[in-house]
């Protein structure tokens, strides 16, 4: 009966006002010694009185994750649903620091977008510093502008998820809300306003300056003539260095035809030289092919001459074979002559015409009939 919600209490967001707190932080709240001791039978009127003894703020801290008093009397405040009346007196407390945090976080969780804008953010301007207990158990010191702006800026705060609210801005566009107003305004519409004053007074002075110096005298039209001979001569420099930069540009534009067609001669002359590597690339390779094919000719030429050179000996060697070893010694006649044959045929063999190859005694004889020397091969 203790943990549940007051019958009376209206839903906020569409839920049970308990519920805005996370189940694990609200079951440990529910467990801790604070909340069984000193929030038991709180009402409205009681609250007060816990809320200024407060001494630091915080959601929970060490390895169990105990909940702090202040989360405490957060949850309590969900659980009776005080009047806004009594929330906003919570927030316009002066005296009370740890009042005005108290009422301020539970205003951010369940009030609407434009009461959170309307009674937050005059609490900007309150920089007394509160103790904060961190989540390892240590204490460390905050301000309440920075505690308000966690809770207008920020989604999450003391272990507590935040409800989403709209932008200013969007607000302001729907007229639910008036546009800020720094409190610093005053002092810089009169700023402004002096130095409206002190730019009339300069503007005064300087028409009176003109007016006194527009009297005509001698003085002032020689000075006035000067002035325009000098604007004069102004002029015909500034016509003069536009004629020349003109002729700059021009000369330029030349210059840059120039280099255009000399890059365009380049190319030409590396395309013929191209077309000319090309072509005696081509030659060479032809040539090569005719010394490839006449070597070609030439080693089958030697190769049918080995040839022809082996059967010509297997012949004679077959033929001294088949003489008989007994034969009749010849008569000296006979015998005078066979030396006359070997010269002869000696002498043929030196005319290269009894080759064995047809194309090469043909040579040898076209060569003997000119006198020269026959081939060797």
């Amino acid at each position: 009966m203790a943990n549940r919600t007051d019958p009376a209490a209206k839903s906020i967001r569409g839920t049970n006002p308990q519920n805005l707190v996370e189940k694990i932080v609200r079951s440990k709240i529910y467990q801790n010694t604070y909340w069984k001791e000193q929030c038991f039978g709180l009402t409205a009127e009681t609250l007060v009185d816990k809320a200024m003894e407060l001494d630091h703020i915080g959601g929970t801290y060490g390895g169990n994750r105990k909940p702090t008093p202040f989360m405490c009397l957060v949850m309590k405040m969900l659980q009776i649903q005080p009047e806004k009346d009594i929330v906003v007196e919570f927030i316009k407390n002066d005296d009370y620091k740890y009042v005005r945090v108290l009422g301020a976080f539970y205003l951010r969780l369940t009030g609407i977008d434009s009461d959170i804008y309307r009674y937050l953010e005059p609490l900007y301007n309150d920089y007394r510093k509160v103790r904060l207990k961190s989540p390892e158990g240590n204490f460390t010191l905050t301000h309440v502008d920075e505690v308000i702006d966690e809770l207008l800026t920020k989604d999450y705060s003391y272990d507590i998820a935040l409800p989403r609210i709209k932008k200013r801005w969007t607000l302001e566009s729907l007229g639910a809300l008036d546009a800020r107003k720094s409190v610093l305004e005053d002092d810089f519409e009169e700023e402004e306003e002096k130095d409206e004053n002190e730019q009339d007074d300069l503007e005064e002075e300087v028409a009176h300056e003109k007016d006194y110096y527009q009297t005509r005298s001698p003085a002032r039209e020689r000075d006035r003539d000067r002035r325009r001979d000098s604007h004069r001569h102004r002029d015909r420099d500034y016509e003069r260095d536009r004629d020349y930069d003109r002729e700059r540009g021009r000369g330029r534009d030349r210059d840059r035809d120039r280099e255009r067609d000399r890059d365009r001669d380049r190319d030409r002359y590396r395309l013929r030289e191209e077309k000319d590597y090309g072509r005696e690339r081509e030659r060479d390779r032809e040539r090569e092919g005719r010394e490839r094919d006449r070597r070609d000719r030439d080693r089958g030429r030697r190769r049918s001459h080995s040839r022809s050179r082996s059967r010509s000996k297997d012949r004679k060697r077959h033929a001294r074979s088949s003489i008989s070893p007994r034969r009749h010694e010849p008569e000296d006649g006979s015998a005078r002559e066979e030396p006359k044959k070997k010269k002869e045929k000696n002498e043929k063999k030196d005319d290269g015409t009894d080759h064995p190859d047809p194309e090469i005694a043909e040579a040898n004889r076209i060569r003997a009939s000119l006198g020269l020397k026959p081939l060797k091969l």
